[in-house]
This record gives structure tokens, sequence and C-alpha cells, in this order.
């Protein structure tokens, strides 16, 4: 290979270097400045779909880099913060925002004298770095420098390609347009993306090759489409082994960027023709680099609008899959906004999701207790799906709360809410039994480990008998037999003590043993509150003849 190709190509990689560091820089450096106001943007400003977009156009614009949004993104959605469909419009937006700085390279980097200002941007913004470490002035600083350094790698890119136009040839679509041809161009496009993780860093580097006479505008074009798709990447490795909602969002942008990318091949002869002609009424003929980051940004924009009225119906379809057990399980069986309109009938409604609560929540405290088994991923599974079904539970007390209720409905509405409460403390305290028993079995002497295996099968008995859905279920039997484990937990507790006292157990061991029982105590406990108050709820034609009163719960 000559020195002379060889001299270009290490050219190219050390200016394809100096980008990629600008970008990481431009982007941590924002994200540290502006942090707050980005995640306030997101919050405050996504109410309606155009307000998303141009959030996500606005973010992307000052991060420059449409990844760490769409990462972002997911991170919200995950938090809560952002809905699916609010998230959507950011992703759209983003695809149109990471246009601009295509339009920054082709306008300020490929057509200014670098020196004038790149280098003061790095001195000035290097000065702020050093004086200001660990504050915003300092990221700010960075941010400076990181925009210095952005235009020093697209001038020695540019340099590259004016030497490597007259010693390579590169690929070029032929006038036929030939389909091969075509999905080449893109291929290596997408290549570019994903090799660099950065879609701005492959745009710069076609913009660069036009701009050096390297490069057909025709062939730059199908490659821009290419690198366009290829972004879609840093997503779908970021949700690798992440939640369901963080791969709708995947999802959504990657189905937004084939489609944008599949309609603008399909048309790529009329949007050249359509790009040349804006060019031509904006004085633009005569820089190729600039016509193409036109192309860039009307065929995103193209894609935006045609996705846009579509945005509800796409959120629907990805809500509809990567559903998780918890989400399948956890949606409510009963809870209709059809019976709102019937207050009976919705407290019915309610009692019946409760029921489902009461069964998930004996199967967490019996398997939190168990001797046999230790708990495995079921119990968190378990309880996911507990929270699910008391979410929906909430909002839909809400909603019957604005209704016309009698005085009875009424009066129930807060009763619901009651059992709700107890049922997601036996969730909670499960959940904690769980985890301490994780770090392993005290060594206890004999005697003391029959007592408290002994206790835990009392516990395990009563939790599997504690089942208002079983024939001849009375709360009074039940009564005794919780008298009588209250009995035998004082005196497990008191022989505890004592052998902490006589050092025949270590004293952590002893007050973990101890504050396992504790909490196993009040799951029993809250979980029997919930069962006496729940069948005050039950509807009258499920009511076992067993029981012929009502409890009250102090």
């Amino acid at each position: 290979m000559p020195t002379e190709t060889l001299t270009i190509i290490g050219t190219l990689a050390g200016g394809l270097g100096l980008f990629l560091i600008a970008v990481g820089m431009i982007t941590q450096g924002l994200k540290v400045a502006a942090g707050r106001q980005l995640r306030g943007i997101l919050q405050h400003w996504t109410g309606t779909r155009l307000r998303s977009i141009g959030s996500g156009v606005i973010i992307t614009a000052l991060a420059q880099s449409s990844s760490a949004v769409t990462v972002a993104t997911i991170g919200f959605v995950n938090a809560g913060i952002l809905q699916l469909r609010q998230a959507l419009g950011v992703i759209f937006g983003a695809n149109l925002g990471t246009t601009l700085t295509g339009w920054l390279v082709a306008v300020v980097g490929l057509e200014f004298k670098i020196e004038h200002f790149a280098l003061p941007l790095i001195g000035v913004g290097m000065l702020l770095r050093l004086t200001g470490a660990s504050t915003r002035r300092g990221a700010l600083g960075e941010a400076l420098a990181g925009f210095g350094i952005f235009f020093v790698g697209i001038d020695i890119l540019r340099e590259a390609f004016s030497g490597l136009a007259a010693s390579v040839e590169l690929p070029q679509l032929s006038a036929t347009g030939a389909p091969l041809e075509l999905l080449a161009l893109v291929g290596i496009g997408f290549l570019m993306t994903v090799l660099t993780q950065a879609s701005i860093a492959a745009i710069a580097i076609i913009l660069t090759a036009v701009s050096g006479d390297a490069l057909p505008l025709s062939s730059a074009a199908a490659m821009v489409i290419g690198a366009n798709i290829g972004t879609t990447s840093t997503a779908a490795l970021a949700v690798i082994g992440a939640t369901s909602n963080a791969k709708r969002v995947a999802a959504g942008h990657i189905l937004f960027n084939l489609m944008t990318g599949a309609i603008a091949l399909a048309i790529l002869p009329g949007l050249l023709w359509l790009v040349g002609e804006l060019g031509e009424e904006l004085g633009l003929a005569a820089a190729p680099a600039m016509i193409l980051a036109l192309f860039h940004s009307v065929f995103n924009l193209l894609g935006v609008l045609l996705m846009l009225p579509f945005t509800n119906r796409l959120a629907g379809f990805l809500e509809g899959r990567f559903r998780t057990t918890e989400e399948t399980e956890g949606r409510p069986r009963f809870l209709d906004k059809n019976v709102l309109t019937t207050p009976p009938l919705a407290v019915d409604a309610l009692t019946h999701e409760l029921h489902r609560i009461l069964d998930i929540a004996r199967r967490m405290a019996q398997t939190a207790v168990s001797t046999e088994h230790a708990p495995g991923r079921q119990i968190a599974t378990d309880a996911g799906v507990a929270r699910n079904l008391a979410a929906a539970i909430d909002a839909f007390v809400e909603q019957l709360g604005r209704e016309q209720l009698s005085k009875e409905v009424a009066d129930e509405l807060p009763q619901t809410l009651r059992v709700l409460r107890y049922l997601l403390q036996t969730v909670d305290l499960a959940e904690s039994i769980a985890g301490g028993k994780a770090g392993g079995a005290p060594v206890l002497r004999p005697v003391l480990a029959e007592r408290l295996a002994r206790y835990h099968a009392e516990v395990a008995g009563l939790l599997r008998d504690l089942d208002p859905q079983q024939a001849g279920f009375a709360v009074e039997g039940f009564m005794q037999r919780a008298d009588q484990l209250e009995e035998h937990y004082q005196l497990l507790k008191a022989e505890f003590l004592r052998a902490g006292a006589r050092t025949d157990i270590g004293i952590q061991d002893m007050t973990d043993t101890l504050g396992q029982l504790s909490r196993c105590r009040r799951m029993i406990q809250q979980l029997f509150k919930g069962v006496r108050l729940l069948m005050q709820l039950r509807p009258a034609a499920e009511t076992p003849a067993a029981v012929a009163e009502n409890v009250s719960v102090a």
C-alpha cells in the first residue's frame, strides 16, 4: 500500500478519533451543566405529542447526541417520569434534532476557517474546566473545549478526504440506482454508525467526503439513510436484559428509523430532486455538504410528519409486547369503567381484585417462612403483580369517588383502601423475610433449632388455613390459633435472649433471628387484619355460611 494512502488512512483515523472524543466531551459536559434543566424539559414540556417532539429536538441539539437522549428517555420511562407515548415523541424529536449537528458540520465546520474559533474555544473551555472542577462552570468549559475539538476533527477529516478522492475510488451509485448498489451504500452507512456508536460521526464522515468530492451526492444520501438506521444499535444494546418499558422505547426507536429509512429509500430520486430544488432556491447549489445536510433534515422531518398521527397506535402496539409476568398477571380482571356508573357493583369488583391480592400475599408469606425451599425469583414476581394490582385499585377508587355515592358505598370505599394497605404491608414483610433468609441461617444448638423449626411450621400451617374462601372458615377459631402463636412467639423470643446471654448464639445471629421472628409475627397480624376487613366487603353471594357476622378491626 503506497505511503500516501497510509498517511491518508491514518489522518482519517485521527480525525475520527478527535471527533468522537469531542462528542463525548460535549455530551458529558452539557449533561452535567444542564442536567436538571434537561430533566425539567422532559418532565414539564412533553404534555402533548408536538411538545414531546419539540423537547426531543431541543435536548438533542444541546446534548449533541441522539443516542444519549434515547438512553436518558428510556431511564425516565422506567422511573415513571414519562409515559410511553411521551417517550415516543421525544424519540421522534431526537432523530430530527440530530440533523442540526449535520448543519453545524456543513455550515461551520466546512465553510469557515477552523483556526479562527476552534482553538480559542478549546483554550477558553479548558480554562473554565481547570478553574471550576466539579462545578457547572467546569462542565460547561468541558463542553466548549469539546466543540473546539469537534471542529478540529472535522477539519482533519476534510483534508483527508480531499487526498482520498484522488487516490482511492469510493463506492458510487450508478445512474440506474440498482437496488443492490443502493442497499450496499445503506449498509456502509449503517456499519459506520454501529462501529463508531455515534450516528453524527458517520454523518460527519459522509459530509466531509462529499465536501472533498470523494462521494457524489446520490451515494452520500443512501449512506446517510443507513447511518440514520444505524443509530438504533445504541438503543438495542442499551436494553439487553432491561425492563419491558425500556424494550418498548427501544423498539419504538427502531421501528421509527426503519420506517423512515424505508420511505426515504423508496422515494430517493424524488427526495433528491426536491432537495436540489430547495438548494437552488436557498443558494446552496455550490455547497454539496449543505445540500446533504438539507436532505438529512428533510427525510427525518418527513418521517416525523408521517408517524405523528400514528403515535397512539404505535404506543398501543408496543404496550402489548415485551410483557412480563408482573404486567400480565397484574392487570385487573374485574375493574371496568362500565361498572363505575353502578357503585355497588364497583365495590364488588374491587372486592374481587382484593381477593386476588390476598391470594398473592398469602402465597408470598408461605414462601417466605418455608423451611423446605429458599425463596427464589417467584417472590419478587409476586410482589410486582400485587403492586400493579394495587395501583389499579387506587386509580379505580379515585374514579369511583367522583361518582354520586350512597352512604353505604361511601363508607365502604375507605375500608377497601384499608384492606389494600394491610395486604401490601404483608407483601413488603414477606419480601423482607425472604431477603433476610438470603444471608443464610444461623448455626444453632439442636434444641433451639428444633423450637425455631416448630414455630415456622406453626406459622406455615396458620397461613395455609388463613383462607376465607375455604368452607367452614371461622374468625373465632382462627383468633384462638393466632393468640396461641403469639404466646409461642414470646416464649421463643425469651429463649433466644437467654441463649444470647449464655453465648450459645452470637449476638449478631440472635439479633437477626429475632428481627426475622418479629417480621414474621407482624406479617401474620397484618394479613389477618386484611382478611377480617375483607370479609365484611365480600359480596353476599360469596359469603361462606360459616361467617354470619361482621367483625370490627381496631
